[in-house]
């Protein structure tokens, strides 16, 4: 998690998931946000954004979630543009995008799939006004937040939950509730993420990423046992602990292995 206090870059796009799309064909290796934003600039591909908002979206939206890493997040979304379906680079976009905004990961946590979980079929704005009520209270804002972020803030989270298929795309109050379950390539390419960024096997179960996609460590355990009879790991349990076989050295063997399957 790059930022643990909670911010309001989130409402610098929200999903951006058309804009990141023609963001990534802009952008080739080496190029900082300050690059990219002059391309796009000049590109003719943003006609109905000013150039102050093509800014913001690129240095609070954009750059902080995949040109972090020297670009990593951005060289890995690139790399599986054209072996993954839509809707699975779009969760990989989705995993970034918590990550990055600390109040959304915590949001959709705490909130979007403890509503889920409790059988309700939709989630209401005067909910998340709650959350950010509580976390103002409570100190988790890098800033005290007056009344008018108050109102604003819970809009861009259930707008970026509607970004990103947890929540209807539809301007209202109160949003139903969408079925939304971890792709199977997405549940590999996390576990791999995890695993090469330093994570022992029984952290890469427990992590709290999964919680995201609404799974606990038995949830994650019953995933990868599926995707192992797949030959993606070799999974051997006894109790509480279990061991992972990696059956790739790299994460760009893995990305390669997604696109060929």
């Amino acid at each position: 998690m790059i930022n643990e206090k909670y911010t309001t870059k989130l409402g610098s796009g929200q999903g951006i998931i058309e804009e990141t799309f023609a963001l990534l064909n802009l952008w080739s290796p080496g190029m900082n946000g300050s690059d990219l934003y002059k391309v796009a600039l000049g590109s003719g591909l943003f006609p109905n954004i000013s150039a102050r908002r093509l800014k913001n979206l690129i240095f609070e939206g954009f750059a902080p979630r995949y040109l972090c890493q020297d670009a990593q997040p951005l060289k890995n979304i690139k790399a599986l543009q054209n072996g993954l379906s839509n809707k699975e680079i779009n969760q990989i976009l989705y995993l970034y995008t918590c990550r990055n905004h600390k109040i959304l990961h915590d949001f959709v946590k705490e909130i979007y799939w403890a509503t889920y979980s409790s059988g309700q079929n939709f989630l209401s704005i005067d909910e998340a006004r709650n959350f950010v009520i509580r976390a103002n209270q409570d100190g988790k804002t890098s800033r005290p937040w007056g009344a008018s972020m108050i109102q604003r803030v819970p809009i861009y989270l259930v707008g970026t939950c509607s970004d990103f298929g947890l929540l209807e795309n539809k301007k209202n109050s109160i949003r139903k509730i969408l079925p939304f379950r971890i792709e199977p390539k997405v549940s590999i390419f996390l576990s791999y993420d995890l695993h090469f960024s330093g994570h022992g096997d029984n952290s890469v179960l427990s992590h709290p990423d999964w919680g995201l996609f609404g799974m606990d460590r038995s949830d994650v355990l019953n995933e990868m046992k599926q995707l192992a009879l797949k030959g993606w790991f070799i999974i051997q349990s006894a109790g509480d602990v279990t061991r992972i076989g990696w059956q790739y050295q790299s994460m760009e063997e893995v990305i390669d292995a997604l696109n060929k399957r």
